[in-house]
């Protein structure tokens, strides 16, 4: 498969999805709707951000796998 069909949507999902993402996180800090020092809000953070590069690695894993089966 080409590069448009394959990883040029994976680049464009994470890469707006991730300055959006980021765009978000920057505010929620700014505002101090989520406050660093809180042990629980902290967790969260981390959360936030685990599962983003979770998803995008699970994401990236698959497409390499079905580009390999071809």
């Amino acid at each position: 498969m080409d590069f448009e069909r394959t990883w040029l949507p994976f680049l464009y999902l994470y890469g707006v999805g991730g300055i959006v993402f980021t765009l978000g996180m920057i505010l929620i800090l700014k505002t101090k709707a989520l406050r660093l020092n809180f042990k629980r809000h902290k967790k969260w953070l981390w959360l936030l951000l685990y599962g983003f590069i979770f998803w995008s690695s699970l994401h990236a894993t698959f497409i390499i796998l079905a580009l390999r089966s071809q």
